[in-house]
C-alpha cells in the first residue's frame, strides 16, 4: 500500500515539494495530496512592481492546480486544524486526510488588524500594502493620482516576506517620481524597526548608502503602535507624518496553526530543525518556506534551497534513515535600484553578503548595481513557472551556498 505525504500549502514550497516527491517516488509507492483553501498562485516577487504600472496583475497568477504535476491530489479546501499526536489533518470541509508524512508549507499571513488603526478609514485610500494582489493593484491607482507630499515607506516588525522588498519599493519609488517629474514634491521615507536599512552590517551599510544617494530619509528602530489619521505612532509616541502610507503590516504564521495544539510557536510558525527541515515537533511532520522558525530570510529564493534537502529528508524518513543536516541557510535576492538595474545578494546562516560574483567567478556581480542583475530579476519569473515549480534541478546551482567568486571579508 502507498504510503501517504500531505503537503499544506499550494505556493512555492509545497508546489515544489510535492513535484520534486512526484518526479522521485512512483504512483504505487507514495500518495501525494496537496491542500489550498484556494485556486490563485501568485508569482509574489511580481507584486513589488504592479503598483509602477511595471507589471500587469493578471500576468502573476496562475491557478495552483495547474502547477502540480499528473498523480498529485490537490485539495480546495482550508484547515481546520492538524491533529499532531493522531497524524491526521482535518479539513475545514471535513475530510480527515492520515498521513506518514506532513510538509506543512502554508507560509506567513498577514496581521494588518494586530496593528491599531492600521485597518481604520486610510486603509485602501491613504494607506496601503503591496503585499497582496488586491493591495498592490489599489496602491498603484493612489500613485499614479500622488502629486506630491510625504510618502513613507515602513515595516511594522519582522519577520517578513521578502526583507528587501520594501526597500525595493523605495528604489522604484524614487524612479517612478522622478520619470513624472515631480521628485521633488515629495518627501520619501523609509521607516523600519531595525537600526540599519537591513540586517546584516555589510549589504546594510550599502543600502543605506543608496537610500542616502537617492535622497531617502531613513528613520530606524522605530516600532509602529498605531496608525493614526496622517501619521504613524511608534510605541514610544514618536511620529512620522504622511500623505501617502505603503505599510508592510505584522506577519505571523497562520490561523489553523494555532487551533492545532503542539504545532507552532507563539507567533503561529513551526519550530523546524535549521539544517535538516524536519520539526521539532514530531518526527513525521517537516516545514518549509515561511511557514518555519528558521533563522533565514522569508523568501522564495530560500524555499528553492530548502526544497531539495527536505525532499531528500521525506525520501530518508520514509525508508528509516538518517536525516541529511546539509541545508545550511542558503539565500539570494535580487534587488531593484531602479532605472533597469539591481543588485544581488548572497549569503547563508553564518556568512553575511559580500562582493564578488555568483554562482562562480563568472558570474553575476554581487552587491553592485548592474543592468544584468536586472535582467536576471525579469527573467526569474519565467524560471520560477518553468523550473523552480515543477521541480527541475539546476546545473551549477545547487541548496549549499557557492564560496567561489566570493570576496569574503
Amino acid at each position: 500500500m502507498a504510503r501517504h505525504v500531505v503537503i499544506l500549502g499550494g505556493g512555492t514550497g509545497g508546489t515544489l515539494t510535492a513535484n520534486r516527491l512526484r518526479r522521485r517516488f512512483p504512483e504505487d509507492e507514495l500518495r501525494i495530496s496537496v491542500v489550498d483553501e484556494d485556486d490563485v498562485h501568485v508569482y509574489q516577487p511580481g507584486l513589488l512592481f504592479v503598483p509602477f504600472g511595471l507589471a500587469d496583475p493578471e500576468h502573476i497568477v496562475r491557478p495552483r492546480g495547474r502547477q502540480l504535476h499528473r498523480g498529485v491530489e490537490f485539495h480546495r479546501s482550508g484547515v481546520e486544524r492538524v491533529d499532531v499526536a493522531g497524524r491526521q489533518v482535518v479539513l475545514e470541509d471535513g475530510t480527515r486526510l492520515d498521513h506518514d508524512v506532513l510538509v506543512v508549507a502554508t507560509g506567513a499571513a498577514l496581521l494588518p488588524e494586530e496593528t491599531e488603526g492600521l485597518l481604520g478609514p486610510q486603509w485602501g485610500r491613504s494607506v496601503h500594502t503591496f503585499y497582496t494582489l488586491e493591495g498592490a493593484r489599489a496602491l498603484h491607482e493612489s500613485l499614479a493620482s500622488f502629486e506630491g507630499g510625504r510618502l513613507v515607506v515602513n515595516v511594522v516588525d519582522l519577520p517578513i516576506k521578502c526583507p528587501v522588498a520594501p526597500l525595493e519599493f523605495c528604489f522604484l519609488a524614487d524612479w517612478y517620481l522622478r520619470e513624472r517629474g515631480i521628485r521633488d514634491d515629495v518627501e520619501l521615507t523609509y521607516v523600519t524597526p531595525l537600526d540599519g536599512a537591513f540586517t546584516k552590517p555589510v549589504a546594510a551599510a550599502t543600502l543605506g548608502g543608496m537610500l542616502d544617494d537617492k535622497g531617502v530619509r531613513l528613520v530606524t528602530e522605530f516600532n509602529t503602535g498605531e496608525v493614526r489619521e496622517g501619521a504613524l505612532v511608534s510605541w514610544d509616541e514618536r511620529d512620522v507624518p504622511f500623505d501617502l502610507a505603503v505599510v508592510v503590516p505584522l506577519h505571523g504564521g497562520q490561523a489553523y496553526v494555532g487551533r492545532s495544539e503542539g504545532l507552532g510557536d507563539e507567533l503561529g510558525f513551526v519550530p523546524t530543525d535549521p539544517a535538516t527541515l524536519q520539526s521539532t515537533v514530531a518526527p513525521e511532520i517537516f516545514a518549509i518556506g515561511d511557514a518555519t522558525t528558521l533563522p533565514a530570510s522569508k523568501a522564495g529564493s530560500v524555499t528553492h534551497f530548502e526544497g531539495d534537502v527536505l525532499v531528500e529528508n521525506v525520501g530518508r524518513f520514509l525508508a528509516g534513515e538518517e536525516l541529511d543536516a546539509s541545508y545550511d541557510g542558503h539565500a539570494n535576492c535580487f534587488i531593484e535600484t531602479g532605472f533597469g538595474k539591481a543588485m544581488l545578494i548572497d549569503f547563508n546562516y553564518d556568512q553575511e553578503p559580500v562582493p564578488g560574483h555568483y554562482p562562480a567567478r563568472m558570474g553575476l556581480p554581487l552587491l553592485k548595481e548592474s543592468r544584468l542583475n536586472h535582467l536576471g530579476k525579469l527573467m526569474f519569473q519565467w524560471f520560477y513557472w518553468h523550473s523552480l515549480l515543477p521541480g527541475r534541478d539546476v546545473p551549477g546551482i545547487g541548496s549549499d551556498m557557492p564560496t567561489a567568486g566570493k570576496r569574503a571579508g
